[in-house]
C-alpha cells in the first residue's frame, strides 16, 4: 500500500496549528470572567444539555414526569434544582400543598382516619379543643376542712355560752361552778380543736399541688397534624434511599403499650414524601430497584391514591393503617446511568419507562458534546457562575471575621490554616479567570472527551476551578492565569490518576533498565489508559512490550497475563498480516511461534489499540532490528491501515512529561484532531519525516525539548521513523529470514531422516 499522502493531506496538519488561534477568535468578547454575564433563567445555568434544557422546559409546562439518564456529574441534579426553581416560579402558588392533613382515630385502635382542611381552621379547632381538655383537666376542688372546723367552732361557742350562764347562776347557787369549770375546760379544748383544723388545711394547701383530673382519655381523642403547609415550603423533596416508609409514611413504634400509657394510632403516624411533596426528586433509581419500591411506586404513579399503612411484619405498627386514601399527585423527577436504565427497559417490559413518558419524557444526558461557537461560550459562562459560588462561600464562612477584623484577620486566620506566612496584601477574595486561563479549561475538556467534543462531566471541574482560584489567591494574582489551572490539575488527580502517575514514574525506570540491557530488537512502548470511575476521565500511561517470533512447526500466539479478548484478537491479527506480507511477496513461509508480552501490566490490557505495537515489535525482532525507544506508539491495525483509537490525547499528554525522557509519539492518521487540545497556550511548528507529517510541541519555553507527533496512515509509516527502514527494505528482511528459516527447517528434517536411516 502507498505511504505517500496528499497535498490535501498536509494542508489539513497544517491548519490544526491554526486551532488555538480560532478559539481565541470564539472568545474574544472578554479579557477576562468579569466581562460574562450570567444569565437570570436558571435552566440556562446548566450549559450544554441541549435536549435535557429543552424537555425540561417542555415537562415545566404541562407538569409532567422526567426521567435523566447519564453518567454522573452530567448535571443531572443541577437540572432538578433548575426545574424545581423554575416550578416554583411558575406554578408554585398553584401546586404547593394548601391544606393541612389531620390524623383522626379510627373505627378501633388499629385504624385512623385522614382529613384535609384549611390550616386557620385546624388551628381554631385545636385551640377550642385544647381549652375545653385544660378546663375539666383543672376542675377539681380545693382542699378544704371548713365543715370540721365550723363543727368545732359552733361547739366552743355553746361551752362557752354555758361557762357564761353557770358563772351568773354559781353567783347565787355556788355548786354551778362546777358546771363553769367543766365548760370552760371544754371551751378551751375545742379552741384548740379548731385552730388545729385551720393549721392543717393551709399546711396540706401549701405542701401539696394543686390536683388535676386525669383527662388522658379526651387528650388520645385529639386529632394530630400530620402536615401543616406553612411550616413546609420547599416544592420539592430529595428522597435518597426511596422505600415505604420515606414515600408512604407509617406509624413509629410505640414503646408503652399496656396500661394507660399506650399512644394512639393516629399520634404514631407520619407522612412520606408522596403526600406533602408535589415534585419528589430519586437522585439514583438504582437504589429505588434494590429496596423493591418500584411496585408501590407504578400503583400510586397510576391511580395518584394510597393507603397508609404499618408496613412492618413485626412491631407496634404492622396492623395499623388509615381507613380513607391520601393524595400522592406527584411529579417524579428521576435520575440513573445507562445500566439502570436497560434494567428498567427489561423489568416488568418497562412499565416504569411507560409511566414517565405518559406524562412526561425520558431524557439522554450527553456525556460530550461538539465543541461549538456556543459551547465554548458556555463554558466561559460556567467558570463564571463557580466563581461567583466560591465569593458567596467565601462570605458565608468568613463574612462574620472580615466584619469584626477586616481582611487583615482573615489573614491572621488562614496562615494557621496553611502554616506559613503570607504575604501582607493577602486578600481572601475570588478572583476572575484570565481568557487564556479559560482555554486551559477548554483545554481540559477536550483532553478528557474525543472526536472534537467537550467532556460534560463537569463536576471534576469545579474542584479545579476553586483549586486554581485558590493557587492565584495565595500568588496574590489580580487573574486566574494558566500556570494557576496547570497547577490545580497537577493537584486534583482521582485515584486512579494518581496511580497512572505513580505507574508512569515506574515505567520510566523500568524503561531505562530495558534500554540500558537490551539491543531494542523486539521491544516498543505502546500507550495504554486507566478509566477513572469517578470522573469518568481518562490517564495515559506507558506500556512497554516485548514480542519475539521463533521458527516452530505451527502458527501460535502466546500473550501470558491478563490479556483480554479483543487484546489477544489484536494478537492474531497481527499474525495474519505478517502472514499475508510473506504471501504477497511469494516468500517461502513456515510456521512460526510468536510471544507476546505485556510488561508489568499487572492490571491486564484489554483493547485493540496496541495492535500496531505488537506488529512493530514482532517485525523488530523478525528482522533483527531496534526500534527507537524514545518514540511511542498506538493505534488499531487492520491489514496494513492504522485506523483511529481512544484515549489519544490523554496518552499523548501524559508522555509529553520531560521526566519520562520521551521525544515523539506515532498516531493514526485519523487521530489527528485529537492533537489540537495540547496545542493550546504552547509553542508548535509544522514538522516533516520524509513524507509523513507532523506537529512539533516545545515543552518549555524558548522552543526547548521538543516532543514530535506523526500522523500514520499505514504501518509502514511508522516503520520509517521508528525503525528508519522503507517499506522496500522490510520486505526484503523478511524474504531473506523466511528463506533462513526454510533452509534451517530443511537441513533439520534432513538430519533428522539421515538418523532415522542410520538406527
Amino acid at each position: 500500500m502507498s505511504n505517500e499522502f496528499d497535498n490535501e493531506g498536509y494542508t489539513w496538519i497544517k491548519e490544526l496549528l491554526a486551532y488555538p488561534g480560532i478559539l481565541e477568535e470564539r472568545l474574544e468578547y472578554f479579557d477576562d470572567t468579569s466581562q460574562i454575564t450570567v444569565p437570570d433563567d436558571p435552566i440556562e445555568k446548566v450549559i450544554f444539555q441541549k435536549s435535557a434544557k429543552k424537555a425540561i422546559r417542555k415537562i415545566a409546562q404541562n407538569k409532567g414526569h422526567i426521567l435523566m439518564v447519564g453518567k454522573p456529574g452530567t448535571g443531572k441534579s443541577m437540572l432538578a434544582n433548575m426545574f424545581e426553581e423554575v416550578l416554583d416560579k411558575s406554578f408554585g402558588d398553584y401546586i404547593r400543598p394548601q391544606k393541612a392533613i389531620l390524623a383522626y382515630p379510627g373505627k378501633d385502635r388499629h385504624h385512623i382516619r385522614v382529613a384535609y382542611e384549611a390550616p386557620e381552621k385546624v388551628d381554631s379547632l385545636l385551640e377550642k379543643l385544647n381549652a375545653e381538655i385544660e378546663t375539666a383537666q383543672n376542675s377539681v376542688d380545693e382542699f378544704s376542712l371548713e365543715e370540721q372546723i365550723r363543727s368545732a367552732r359552733k361547739v366552743k361557742i355553746l361551752l362557752f355560752s354555758i361557762t357564761l350562764i353557770s358563772i351568773a347562776v354559781g353567783i347565787f347557787f355556788p355548786p354551778a361552778f362546777i358546771a363553769t369549770g367543766i365548760a370552760g375546760i371544754g371551751t378551751i379544748f375545742m379552741h384548740i380543736q379548731e385552730s388545729n383544723h385551720q393549721v392543717q388545711e393551709k399546711i396540706q394547701r401549701e405542701a401539696q399541688p394543686i390536683k388535676k383530673n386525669s383527662v388522658k382519655h379526651l387528650l388520645d381523642m385529639v386529632p394530630e397534624v400530620l402536615y401543616d403547609p406553612r411550616k413546609d415550603k420547599v416544592l420539592m423533596a430529595r428522597v435518597a434511599e426511596p422505600d415505604s416508609r420515606s414515600m408512604k409514611g407509617g406509624f413509629r413504634h410505640d414503646p408503652y403499650q399496656s396500661g394507660n400509657l399506650h399512644t394512639p394510632t393516629h399520634k404514631r403516624a407520619f407522612l412520606g414524601a408522596h403526600a406533602t411533596a408535589p415534585i419528589i426528586y430519586i437522585d439514583e433509581l438504582k437504589t429505588l430497584i434494590k429496596v423493591g419500591y418500584m411496585s408501590e411506586l407504578l400503583e400510586i404513579m397510576q391511580n395518584k391514591l394510597y393507603i397508609l399503612e404499618g408496613g412492618r411484619n413485626t412491631g407496634s405498627g404492622a396492623a395499623d393503617k388509615s381507613e380513607n386514601s391520601l393524595k400522592a399527585d406527584n411529579i417524579i423527577v428521576g435520575c440513573c446511568n445507562h445500566d439502570t436504565l436497560s434494567y428498567l427497559q427489561r423489568e416488568g417490559e418497562g412499565a416504569f419507562l411507560s409511566r414517565i413518558e405518559d406524562k412526561g419524557e425520558i431524557v439522554h444526558m450527553d456525556s460530550s458534546v461538539p465543541e461549538t461557537t456556543k459551547h465554548t461560550k458556555e463554558v466561559a459562562q460556567y467558570i463564571k457562575q463557580e466563581i461567583n459560588n466560591l465569593g458567596k462561600e467565601f462570605k458565608e464562612t468568613w463574612g462574620e471575621v472580615i466584619e469584626k477584623e477586616g481582611y487583615d484577620g482573615v489573614r491572621k486566620r488562614s496562615e494557621h490554616i496553611f502554616g506559613k506566612p503570607l504575604s501582607d496584601d493577602f486578600v481572601l477574595k475570588e478572583r476572575d479567570f484570565s481568557r487564556a486561563a479559560v482555554l486551559e479549561i477548554i483545554k481540559e475538556l477536550r483532553c478528557r472527551s474525543s472526536d472534537r467534543k467537550l467532556s460534560s462531566i463537569l463536576r471534576p471541574i469545579n474542584g479545579v476551578i476553586k483549586t486554581a482560584e485558590m493557587e492565584a489567591i495565595l500568588d496574590n494574582s489580580q487573574l486566574v492565569q494558566p500556570v494557576h489551572v496547570q497547577h490545580a490539575l497537577e493537584e486534583n488527580l482521582s485515584l486512579e490518576g494518581a496511580i497512572s502517575k505513580e505507574a508512569s514514574t515506574h515505567k520510566k525506570d523500568l524503561k531505562r533498565y530495558i534500554s540500558s540491557l537490551t539491543d531494542s530488537i523486539g521491544y516498543v512502548v505502546g500507550l495504554a489508559v486507566i478509566h477513572s470511575s469517578s470522573s469518568g476521565r481518562m490517564f495515559g500511561q506507558p506500556l512497554p512490550i516485548h514480542c519475539q517470533i521463533n521458527t516452530g512447526g505451527t502458527d501460535t500466539v502466546v500473550a501470558p497475563g491478563k490479556i483480554g479478548d479483543i487484546a489477544q484478537a489484536a494478537a492474531q491479527n497481527v499474525r495474519a498480516s505478517i502472514k499475508k506480507i510473506l504471501n504477497q511477496i511469494n516468500a517461502p513461509y513456515i510456521g512460526y511461534e510468536m510471544h507476546v508480552e505485556y510488561i508489568q501490566a499487572h492490571g491486564g490490557v484489554e483493547g485493540d489499540s496496541a495492535s500496531v505495537a505488537i506488529d512493530i515489535a514482532l517485525i523488530s525482532d523478525f528482522i533483527k532490528q531496534p526500534v527507537n525507544q524514545r518514540f511511542a506508539i498506538t493505534g488499531s491495525l487492520t491489514g496494513d491501515i492504522v485506523l483511529a483509537v481512544g484515549g489519544v490525547t490523554e496518552k499523548i499528554r501524559m508522555i509529553m512529561n520531560p521526566d519520562l525522557e520521551m521525544e515523539g509519539a506515532c498516531i493514526p492518521w485519523l487521530n489527528k484532531h485529537d492533537v489540537e487540545p495540547l496545542l493550546i497556550n504552547a509553542e508548535c511548528e509544522y514538522i516533516q519525516h520524509e513524507e509523513i507529517p507532523g506537529i512539533r510541541i516545545y515543552r518549555s519555553e524558548g522552543k526547548k525539548d521538543p516532543f514530535d507527533i506523526f500522523f500514520c496512515k499505514t504501518k509502514f509509516n511508522i516503520y520509517k521513523i521508528l525503525m528508519g527502514l522503507e517499506h522496500k527494505e522490510i520486505v526484503e528482511r523478511m524474504v531473506e529470514r523466511s528463506r533462513r528459516d526454510l533452509d534451517f527447517i530443511r537441513a533439520m528434517k534432513n538430519r533428522a531422516e539421515d538418523l532415522e536411516i542410520k538406527n
